[in-house]
């Protein structure tokens, strides 16, 4: 076992395992440690704990203190630099008649560095723009180029559930999602049905598919020929949530319902293609 302490430096950015030595840290301390990226200011989020080591990449690096007001107050003065910069940036950006959407500008604590994250189609030749705005903050410049996912997070936006999107509300990082999760929850495969506010497949699909994986084993498929208590019969409709499916009897009488631990599949019927191979490439693109 290994004693960590999760630390934050968005606020719902991807937690980060930090030794926290023998300092007393609660949630929502500030802290200063080093990172890849230098020194940088962060906010606890998972007070000290023990866990498995196969969960931690070691070694650990080491909180290096707890946040004083003076490191406080510098990490506001960097927040307060940001609508200037990004500012600045737009305006070289169209100086340069660049192709790139700037999203996020982030000063990292030591003041050595302000990054720029952008969107952009494609590649894109900035170099030019590194040169100006090197010159104007003197300091060092890094341009980012980030998807239309990490941009929805850091913007924000709406979803069809009428909350605020999940990766901007509370999700740290991104979970895998694909169209096949989409087919066996039963949902329209319309793009416009399955896809959030960044274009891509709603992360909400993630939340619910361990369940649907489970009862994925014990549900009968439509067309898949069973035995009920009431005789043979071809399953025509599955309810998997509530465990029912309708069974039309082979004397063709009106569909039956059952539960489904009451049945046993004799034949199961061929997979059906719900898609042709045309939308398959569509909807791939979507994950």
């Amino acid at each position: 076992m290994t004693k960590i302490t999760g630390v934050r430096f968005k606020p719902v950015g991807k937690i980060y395992y930090f030794d926290p030595l023998r300092f007393d840290l609660k949630v929502g301390d500030s802290v200063i440690v080093e990172t890849v990226r230098g020194v940088e200011f962060g906010t606890i989020v998972i007070a000290p704990r023990d866990i498995d080591d196969s969960e931690i990449s070691k070694p650990l690096k080491p909180i290096m203190r707890i946040a004083t007001d003076e490191d406080k107050e510098k990490q506001r003065r960097n927040s307060a630099r940001i609508e200037e910069a990004m500012e600045i940036c737009r305006r070289k950006i169209a100086e340069h008649k660049l192709e790139m959407n700037l999203v996020d500008v982030e000063f990292t604590f030591d003041g050595n560095k302000v990054l720029f994250y952008f969107t952009a189609d494609g590649r894109v030749d900035f170099r030019d723009l590194v040169k100006d705005l090197a010159t104007i903050f003197k300091m060092r410049i890094e341009l980012r180029q980030i998807g239309v996912r990490d941009e929805s997070k850091i913007m924000g936006s709406i979803g069809v559930c009428g909350r605020t999107i999940c990766c901007h509300g509370f999700l740290g990082e991104f979970v895998p999602v694909s169209i096949k999760m989409a087919k066996e929850q039963g949902l329209s495969l319309n793009p416009g049905k399955i896809s959030g506010a960044c274009g891509r497949l709603m992360c909400c699909l993630k939340y619910e598919q361990n369940v649907y994986d489970e009862l994925i084993k014990i549900t009968p498929h439509e067309g898949d020929l069973v035995s009920t208590p009431g005789g043979k019969g071809t399953v025509e409709f599955v309810s998997m949530l509530k465990g029912k499916v309708k069974v039309r009897p082979e004397s063709g009488d009106s569909l039956v319902e059952y539960d489904v631990r009451d049945l046993k599949v004799l034949k199961s019927a061929s997979v059906k293609n719900q898609i042709d191979k045309i939308d398959e490439e569509i909807l791939k693109g979507l994950e």
